[in-house]
């Protein structure tokens, strides 16, 4: 296997085929933050592709492991709802976030609708010149020769810039943008309080009320709140569900991408040969980018809740249980993608991946996330040689992300 410490992995091999399966919980955050989830997932969908976990820190749950198994759950949305949320995580009760990615038709629809035209063919070809312009800075004024953490100069940077631009948030406060999404996504619990990390999140809702204030009056404008603010099916949103959208867009916006740019320079440097092939042919970038997005796999998981009982691969879910869509093992089906575990920049059909997801819930902004990659990357290519992962870098402890939180690297200086 291509990723990760072989010692640690061969570890988690032996304990992954030595667990009787019905003991086996994929969900468990320590193993994407070691990067050794694979063998599980590999033996799951080899052996129990339909499985129950009947016992874990988010209670019992289906796990669905093969690609063609997680299209049918991803397309079938009147038996597996997304109104009970969209991970393993239960909400609580008294502070539950509805947002319109947890939602079914038809309300799912009419806001989505909403904020569709900022990713619109139009808007993209006019965004591309200022990602360019501000990923260029970004790369001139990294230092050469020395030792930086890739994910706070870059990924998290540039990614910032353009949710800042997209809700055209005040600049000078951007990074509050990133302090919001991690409170989403990341277990707070070693240092805040779950008081804290309401209070916190309220303090954004409120932040963007004053702004939604500032324009639900005026013209509609070209980001994303004012077109919140001017919808006909968002305009008139309570407070925890506009605060459930604002944070799903943040979070849409910024994480996915930002761990794909990491994960894309990770995934180079374990490949040279494949970087090596892209220096000689910069025409495949785009192909490079869909499979950096396929290999990194951002988000692990989508979770659906069944609606009625139903008989699925054999085994039968019951109504209310959680059923968990595992992207990152779908992505790695042997049936499906030819020798999967490797970095292949030439694939035969580079978009066939579950990244995105698939059918009404498809991720909005998947056309912007390709471009800003894409865009990066010819921008790294026209500076850079090499850029050398100089450490194994800092993973999240989190089965809904596959999040770095830290990647040193050096640019060495030219000869």
């Amino acid at each position: 296997m291509a990723d990760g410490n072989l010692g640690a992995l061969q570890a988690a091999r032996n304990e992954a085929y030595s667990t009787p399966l019905d003991q086996l919980d994929v969900a468990r955050g320590e193993r994407f933050a070691d990067n050794t989830m694979w063998p599980f997932f590999e033996r799951l969908r080899r052996e129990d592709p339909v499985h129950y976990c009947p016992e874990s820190q988010f209670g019992p749950y289906w796990s669905i492991t093969r690609y063609h198994d997680i299209m049918a759950v991803e397309t079938n949305h009147q038996v597996f709802s997304s109104e009970k949320g969209v991970s393993l995580f239960d909400q609580a009760e008294d502070f539950t976030l509805p947002m319109f990615i947890a939602m079914d038709p038809p309300k799912h629809d009419a806001q989505r609708k909403v904020v569709a035209p900022i990713v619109s063919p139009h808007n993209l070809q006019n965004l591309e010149p200022l990602i360019r312009e501000r990923a260029g800075k970004i790369l001139d004024e990294l230092p050469i020769g020395e030792t930086f953490d890739w994910v706070d100069r870059v990924s998290i940077e540039l990614t910032t810039q353009m949710l800042a631009t997209l809700f055209d948030f005040p600049w000078d406060e951007r990074r509050k943008l990133t302090y919001w999404s991690d409170l989403t996504t990341t277990d707070m619990s070693d240092t805040m309080t779950d008081e804290q990390v309401r209070a916190e999140l309220m303090g954004c809702a409120f932040y963007f009320q004053n702004l939604w204030n500032e324009r639900k009056d005026g013209p509609l404008g070209t980001d994303l709140i004012s077109m919140l603010a001017h919808g006909e099916s968002t305009r008139d949103m309570p407070l925890m569900e506009f605060l459930g959208n604002i944070l799903l867009l943040i979070v849409g916006g910024n994480d996915t991408t930002r761990n794909s740019i990491s994960g894309g320079l990770l995934a180079l440097n374990q490949y040279p040969d494949e970087l090596a092939k892209v220096r000689a042919d910069r025409s495949q970038i785009p192909n490079m980018v869909s499979e950096i997005i396929r290999w990194q796999t951002p988000v692990a998981h989508m979770r659906r809740t069944a609606t009625a009982d139903v008989d699925f691969g054999g085994k039968r879910i019951r109504k209310g249980d959680k059923v968990a869509m595992w992207y990152v093992s779908g992505n790695r089906d042997e049936t499906v993608i030819e020798n999967p575990e490797a970095f292949i920049i030439g694939r035969e059909r580079p978009r066939q991946h579950l990244s995105f997801g698939f059918g009404i819930h498809r991720c909005v902004g998947n056309r912007l996330a390709e471009m800003q990659l894409r865009v990066v990357w010819e921008e790294i290519l026209k500076r850079f040689p090499v850029i050398e992962v100089v450490e194994e870098p800092v993973r999240l402890k989190s089965s809904f992300l596959r999040a770095y939180r830290q990647m040193n690297v050096r640019i060495p200086a030219r000869a």
